[in-house]
């Protein structure tokens, strides 16, 4: 096993896909065959195909591969990815770094104290979200592991320019906002996977680093990577967003959770 090289990524719409967000392109009698990866109320929610099953097992045994989400350590709980389980994963957009299925307590303290330093508080945004949502498009209003808020929206009736004004409101404060399919995100700044990749990495002791996210959120994460990959879909896809070192992929859906692996594996062997 290389312990050189980190791989740090994001899941879903990166590796891991819905049924909507899979975009199979074949006929049904030869779509690929999939993998159900995450269960949710008793129903399959997440999958990737078995070829990408198979490239994430080499990459487990030839690599530290770290998933980094803005998942919660719950939401993160309920995949269950093949191959090696990983010794650390990011979770609640690196304001949780587990090592073996435990959160860390020290990192966890931390992070707060850096939120807490430099912006409102939770409770101020949370404030403004639920002022500011129209009911006739808003479905829920989340927290996440107290870090952040979030909404589940009605991308359809979504007004236009509300969540440039939510960010314009939230900037000064400290906090950035992003939309993700049907999710307004509100993240305080110092909340960032590339802080937590740094760590693990430093923990790990690798020297290496590749990446691959779809979101804005995933953009400090493959900024601070020496090589990273975006999908052909996603918002920073739809934003046009691009860095030095950042590989803009052409595929989407399921098949660019596939060739993120393949340029995973070949950049790790090579």
């Amino acid at each position: 096993m290389s312990v050189s090289t980190l791989v740090a990524s994001d899941l879903d719409r990166t590796l891991i896909y819905s049924a909507r967000a899979l975009e199979l392109a074949a006929p049904d009698a030869e779509a690929p065959r999939l993998l159900c990866v995450e269960v949710y109320e008793r129903a399959p929610l997440s999958y990737l195909t078995e070829t990408a099953a198979a490239l994430l097992t080499d990459l487990a045994d030839e690599a530290v591969f770290v998933p980094a989400t803005t998942r919660t350590r719950t939401q993160y709980g309920r995949i269950r990815l093949p191959g090696r389980p990983p010794a650390y994963a990011i979770c609640a957009n690196g304001g949780e770094i587990l090592v073996d299925g435990e959160p860390d307590r020290d990192w966890r303290r931390g992070v707060e104290a850096r939120i807490a330093a430099e912006c409102v508080p939770l409770a101020e945004v949370r404030a403004r979200l639920t002022a500011t949502a129209d009911p006739a498009w808003l479905l829920k209003e989340r927290t996440a592991e107290d870090l952040f808020a979030y909404l589940v929206v009605d991308r359809a009736r979504l007004p236009d320019g509300w969540t440039g004004e939510l960010a314009a409101w939230a900037g000064p404060r400290g906090w950035s906002v992003s939309l993700q399919g049907r999710k307004v995100y509100a993240v305080p700044r110092p909340l960032t996977k590339s802080a937590a990749l740094h760590e693990v990495a430093r923990r790990t002791g690798t020297t290496r680093t590749l990446a691959a996210g779809d979101s804005l959120l995933d953009a400090d994460l493959l900024l601070a990577a020496d090589q990273a990959f975006r999908p052909g879909h996603g918002e920073l896809a739809e934003s046009g967003w691009s860095a030095p070192g950042v590989t803009a992929l052409t595929e989407r859906g399921a098949a660019a959770g596939e060739e993120i692996l393949r340029r995973f594996l070949a950049g790790v062997r090579g």
